[in-house]
């Protein structure tokens, strides 16, 4: 699909007194600032041609307004009571044409518009006026169509993106590319849930996002353009565009096709603002732990997405066998800040963040013990608590490696509520060495016999023998077979690897090949 800029015009800069003045046509009447110079960044909303005195009555704010003074020449009072009747109605300037009337600036009147602020400029040439009023006019409605052009550009482009099935992150790109800033989707808390934009211009936006926001509030300054989200009499989120260099009305037009398309998003997708912040989490978590992002950089998004990241101590942990919702909902009930992100093959990650004095032993197996209460089958497995952010990566990297190789142990290891590298032992580390060539030429040498055709029945029972420490009474009843078929079938496995499984050093070599052989498998 062609991006929102290729299929419409720009919108022109908003028309202000300033611009106005640099037109061809009001150059040629030599146009000249007499008052008010500090307000000329004005926005004109209409010409008008008016000489009454009481001009302001058919005045309704934002209009320039032009005058020859024929019927104020000789009266100062009406000469005053005019530019007071035009600052009443909130006139955006008013430009007097000398020749007929004055033949120079009149001080009554640059007084009085020096006084109100309002702006005045004369002309020291003649000038037709009908001239001034075409070119102003025609910008005007230029302007007003290109704008009514985009904004259904824009709503025609989003909403076939949502349509063709474009995921959250997509549809904000879109805008951002438009927008030329960064945009920022937040919850009412002001939690960041998505950013788009330029990626070191949205770092430096959310490096203090909670402070800016807040500090920002609901006005419209410096390019922060807002728009809520919600539906049906609920709020639920906002859409932030972050130092928008066009005009404001311009800004938040597309401010608010970006939230319809958001809302139809929502809707159409069966999403909730619930689903985006663990879209968030997701994205933020999975950055950390592929470490393609420096976790520097990764510092400003964890800090808007409301984790708490000033002296904390980090607690890394994967869970398996855990259902996300559930795991963000007993972080909520025990009352510990963190992310949790799924991750992939029935892996979640959940990263604690908690206070330098709190226990963080105490309180990860506080967690993990609510975790498991429904579900015994869970695995928690846990870093060693980081301090620094930098060390973060590191730490879930180590806890996935002791998910992962408690996975691999099919049930044989006899583990805690909080499984830690320690706990996974001689299995730990084959799984940290199981792409190594070393590695895999060691295990499919030592076991070469068992790996084809019928020997992987017999491969399941010496997996068996060696987990249970070569208890052969135990490895009979867990295969369901009498102790002289066990006999059998261990005989036939030391001749076909040739060992002597009664020989430790023998069964030790075996039992590694066989651990790499199921990490390498998994």
């Amino acid at each position: 699909m062609a991006a929102i800029s290729e299929i419409w015009e720009p919108v022109e800069p908003v028309l202000s007194v300033r611009r106005v003045l640099t037109l061809e046509r009001v150059l040629a009447g030599e146009p000249e600032v007499v008052a008010g110079a500090g307000q000329l960044d004005r926005p004109v909303r209409w010409v008008h041609v008016a000489e009454a005195p009481d001009v302001g009555v058919m005045l309704s704010g934002g209009e320039m307004v032009l005058t020859t003074g024929v019927l104020l020449a000789g009266d100062p009072g009406k000469q005053a009571e005019y530019i007071q009747s035009l600052h009443r109605s909130e006139a955006a300037a008013v430009v007097l044409g000398l020749g007929r009337a004055f033949p120079a600036p009149p001080d009554v009147m640059r007084r009085a518009a020096e006084r109100c602020g309002l702006p005045m400029v004369v002309l020291h040439r003649p000038f037709p006026f009908a001239e001034l009023t075409e070119e102003v006019q025609a910008r005007l409605v230029r302007r007003k169509f290109a704008a009514v052009s985009m904004s259904e550009a824009v709503r025609t482009a989003l909403t076939g993106l949502i349509t063709a099935g474009a995921p959250l992150q997509r549809l904000l790109d879109e805008i951002a590319q438009h927008s030329a800033c960064p945009v920022v989707v937040t919850n009412l808390a002001h939690r960041v849930l998505a950013t788009a934009g330029e990626r070191s211009a949205v770092d430096d936006v959310l490096r203090d996002w909670e402070r800016i926001a807040r500090q920002a509030g609901g006005s419209e300054g410096d390019g922060w353009i807002r728009a809520e989200l919600g539906g049906r009499g609920e709020r639920w989120g906002r859409i932030v565009l972050c130092g928008y260099r066009g005009d404001t009305a311009t800004g938040r037009l597309l401010a608010d096709r970006a939230a319809e398309a958001l809302v139809l998003h929502r809707m159409l997708g069966g999403n909730s603002a619930h689903t985006w912040e663990e879209q968030s989490a997701q994205s933020l978590l999975t950055d950390l732990v592929s470490g393609v992002v420096p976790a520097r950089q990764l510092l400003p998004r964890a800090r808007a997405a409301g984790l708490p990241v000033n002296r904390r101590t980090f607690v890394p942990l994967v869970v398996r066998d855990a259902d996300p919702a559930e795991l963000d909902r007993v972080l909520r009930l025990v009352g510990l800040p963190g992310l949790v992100a799924e991750l992939a093959d029935g892996a979640t990650a959940v990263l604690l963040s908690l206070a330098r004095d709190q226990d963080a032993a105490v309180l990860t197996a506080n967690f993990a013990a609510r975790v498991r209460s429904g579900a015994a089958r869970t695995v928690v497995a846990a870093a060693d608590p980081r301090i620094v952010w930098e060390d973060v990566p590191a730490g879930l990297r180590e806890a996935q490696h002791v998910a992962d190789a408690v996975a691999d142990s099919s049930g044989v290891l006899d583990l805690p509520a909080v499984v830690r590298l320690r706990d996974v032992h001689l299995r730990g580390l084959i799984r940290l060495l199981r792409d190594d060539p070393h590695v895999q030429s060691f295990a499919e040498r030592e076991l070469d016999g068992l790996l084809c055709g019928a020997g992987e029945d017999l491969l399941t029972v010496l997996r068996t023998y060696l987990a249970t420490g070569r208890n052969k009474s135990r490895t009979a009843q867990l295969h369901h077979v009498s102790r002289p078929a066990l006999y059998r079938r261990l005989e036939a496995i030391q001749t076909r690897l040739g060992v002597d499984l009664d020989d430790f050093e023998q069964a030790a070599s075996v039992h590694i090949a066989l651990l790499a052989h199921d990490a390498q498998q998994g």
